[in-house]
């Protein structure tokens, strides 16, 4: 968020994915009592794949601070919600077009519940480990109407009505409003169903947070201060993803240390809030958020969260604070306009944050656009997904993985390639089978479908 006017996982092989899932349904519909095919015997769970262990201090002394744990508890926390996530994948791909979303809950987000339209189903998603909820929309119909929401929003003055999101929870498109007849107002000339929807009354009215590690301050035409998202790097050319509010292409950066840094290539607001900039040779891309101290925080990849899940945010105004995922899938307006498709979470944040990361365990979820609230009393915030923002500028994350795009070894071939990003029931071949993704995330050497079942499923 620029500060423009200076302001600114243990559940066990059985539960394993990431939340990029929960956002889109599929296409057709499971058997009854169809199960998900587990990963090989030997196979790296998904904790293991996506490097739970890797949380560093810091990052578990802020979840502590912050969701009210103790350290044992936020370790298996993240090993818990790594897991869950492939879970809800397997799940998800099983159930096609009954899939209705999942989310996890607990102190250390034991439980997982995978929601479905039909009952015939609650066999195999309580024999994967989670819980079974049977509830009367699909994500895809939930999804569809808030597509409709959204299309009527752009058309009127929302500000009254500000926030929209797909709730998997309640099973609902919620709609925050200040005023209800500004909801009704909204509902009726979008003409979605009332009994698809859930109006709830709020006072917040969300503004962007103005003004290369992530997290890190950076100057936009020596004025606003924003801060850095994800260090980057694209046909060699290193820089860093933030947020789109901060700068406007062409506009010129400086570092904390007021150096001269780089230059907007590409910047998108309001519709969607993400940019990228190009940092000159005095800058080199990291692998890094800085964390609480200014310690290192490693980014090992940047597959998405599931909805309940832990997620921390580092910035230049307010440093680390850690919240929960509430939902995936939400538009919001800010006076300067609407953007959809961010993720609503209950992390604070402040002006000068804006831009900066948003991180789950040791995975790249986004760049901080705006919320409410601030880091005294508390507050919403909404974050801009990193995977859409890499896929539009064709952007490769920075990892300690160092996997950046490489040709794959003699024999193997066919059609995943690192650096690409997929989303949930995409399918590539690779080695000669077919494989369908579970989780959204930017492939990555190592991450190739065989070794990571937490991500891939062979078709």
């Amino acid at each position: 968020m620029p500060h423009r006017h200076r302001h600114t996982r243990a559940m066990g092989a059985a539960v394993a994915a990431t939340a990029a899932l929960l956002v889109a349904g599929l296409s057709g519909s499971a058997s009854a009592g169809t199960a998900p095919s587990d990963p090989a015997p030997g196979a790296p769970t998904a904790a293991e794949s996506l490097r739970a262990d890797a949380a560093p201090p810091a990052l578990l002394r802020a979840m502590q601070r912050d969701l009210g744990l103790d350290r044992e508890q936020a370790e298996r926390r993240l090993v818990n919600e790594a897991d869950a996530g492939a879970t809800a994948g397997r799940l998800r791909a099983a159930l096609g077009g009954d899939f209705a979303g999942a989310w996890v809950r607990g102190a250390e987000s034991g439980t997982l519940t995978v929601a479905t339209t039909d009952a015939a189903d609650a066999a195999a998603i309580e024999a994967e480990g989670a819980v079974a909820k049977v509830v009367r929309h699909s994500l895809a119909d939930l999804d569809a109407a808030k597509s409709r929401l959204d299309r009527a929003a752009a058309d009127r003055n929302t500000t009254d009505a500000p926030v929209r999101y797909v709730d998997v929870r309640t099973n609902t498109v919620t709609v925050q409003t200040v005023r209800p007849s500004a909801a009704r107002a909204l509902l009726e000339a979008a003409g979605v169903d009332a009994g698809l929807t859930r109006v709830e009354t709020s006072a917040e009215k969300p503004r962007p947070f103005y003004d290369l590690r992530g997290g890190e301050a950076y100057y936009i035409n020596n004025s606003g201060r924003c801060s850095i998202g994800f260090p980057v790097t694209k046909d060699g050319q290193q820089g860093f993803a933030t947020a789109g509010h901060c700068g406007r292409t062409g506009a010129s950066t400086s570092g904390a240390n007021r150096v001269a840094q780089g230059t907007f290539q590409g910047s998108i607001f309001p519709g969607r809030d993400m940019a990228w900039v190009a940092t000159n040779s005095q800058w080199t891309a990291t692998p890094y958020v800085s964390g609480a101290g200014g310690q290192n925080v490693q980014v090992t990849g940047s597959t998405q969260a599931p909805v309940g899940a832990s997620v921390c945010r580092s910035g230049s105004t307010t440093g680390w604070h850690c919240g929960t995922i509430q939902q995936h899938n939400t538009s919001v307006t800010y006076p300067e306009g609407t953007i959809s498709g961010v993720t609503r979470t209950t992390v604070c944040a402040e002006p000068g944050d804006s831009g900066g990361s948003y991180i789950s365990g040791s995975q790249a979820q986004g760049v901080t656009s705006g919320g409410s609230g601030d880091c005294r009393s508390g507050g919403t915030t909404f974050h801009q997904p990193i995977n859409p923002l890499l896929q539009n500028y064709g952007l490769t994350l920075k990892t300690t993985g160092g996997g950046g795009p490489e040709e794959p070894p003699p024999g193997e071939g066919g059609t995943w390639a690192a650096g690409t990003v997929y989303q949930p029931g995409a399918t590539v071949t690779y080695g000669g089978a077919t494989y369908r993704c579970l989780q959204g995330h930017q492939a990555q050497q190592g991450w190739e479908p065989p070794n990571v079942p937490a991500l891939w499923q062979r078709a």
